[in-house]
């Protein structure tokens, strides 16, 4: 974290606590203490109104007068907003949000426990993913052209040269948006498909990625209208992703459903991870490919 970056987080923290030890501190932006006490003359030279309180329970605080008008946010957008925060956190680690967390919780003087909690599972690869979105941010933020190695979905590997522009996390999966040298157009990139990424020069940033990035990916949605027989098990799943009107009831075990899929290993994937709880119905060509799929599976284990 840089230093401007760590002064202002002193500030929002002292806006929302009486008292922050230079232990605290220090342990919460991972400095020495001597060096929290160096930003809190920096602070004071700039006419912030911080002060030393003695003792055991000493520290840092802010006198009163200070403390800004709040009534911008109220506590329920600032809750809001946390529940956001941390719902990101658990997508992805990063010393960045919890920091920001404790801003935010600088806006209100009342303690917050939101009544809304999201989780996800702690996977072992989510902090090996999250050091790589830092190292893709940092190259956006800096203009690095990135070269990498790529795996596509049956394993063939290519050498890339890529200006990168955005990071994106779409259906449990991250990835990157950039322009391709190779390809001489914009290209978006699976994260956990890119090997060996480095830092490979600077580049001049093109004026229209951002149109591009939706052309992209809206040429990336095409999708089809696919109707199934699924069982009452899976029924509050499909209701989740698709909503009640998608869901009639057909008999007392079963239901009809109709969704929007693209045609691609993705969709037969998330298909097939229902088992013998959904068949497919129409369209036949959907079908078809849906069965092949299946059957290059099985074909594994003959």
């Amino acid at each position: 974290m840089k230093k401007i970056e760590r002064l202002i987080s002193i500030v929002m923290i002292l806006l929302q606590k009486e008292v922050v030890s230079a232990t605290e501190f220090s342990r919460l932006f991972h400095v020495t203490k001597r060096t929290i006490q160096r930003d809190i003359e920096t602070l004071s030279y700039a006419n912030i109104p911080i002060y030393a309180e003695y003792g055991a329970e000493g520290g840092y605080a802010l006198i009163e007068e200070y403390k800004f008008d709040k009534r911008l946010l109220n506590h329920n957008d600032i809750e809001n907003i946390l529940i956001a925060l941390g719902g990101f956190e658990g997508l992805i680690t990063n010393q960045e949000i919890q920091t920001t967390i404790q801003k935010i919780k600088g806006m209100t003087s009342a303690d917050i426990s939101p009544i809304l909690d999201l989780t996800f599972y702690d996977w072992p690869g989510r902090s090996q993913i999250s050091e790589e979105i830092l190292f893709i941010r940092q190259a956006i933020e800096n203009n690095w052209l990135l070269k990498f190695e790529y795996v596509d979905q049956i394993g063939n590997k290519t050498y890339r040269l890529v200006e990168p522009y955005k990071v994106h996390f779409r259906e449990m999966h991250w990835y990157l948006f950039g322009y391709s040298l190779e390809r001489k157009d914009y290209r978006t990139f699976k994260v956990t498909r890119i090997l060996n990424i480095q830092k490979d020069g600077f580049f001049v940033p093109r004026t229209n990625q951002e149109f591009q990035h939706e052309k992209q990916y809206n040429e990336q949605k095409k999708l089809v209208n696919v109707h199934l027989s699924i069982d009452v098990a899976v029924r509050d799943q499909f209701i989740e992703r698709y909503g009640k009107d998608a869901v009639i009831k057909e008999t007392a075990r079963s239901y009809l459903a109709t969704i929007e899929l693209p045609e691609n290993q993705y969709a037969y994937q998330f298909l097939a991870g229902f088992g013998n709880k959904v068949k497919i119905i129409k369209p036949k060509g959907f079908v078809a490919k849906y069965v092949n799929f299946l059957e290059g599976a099985v074909k594994l284990y003959k």
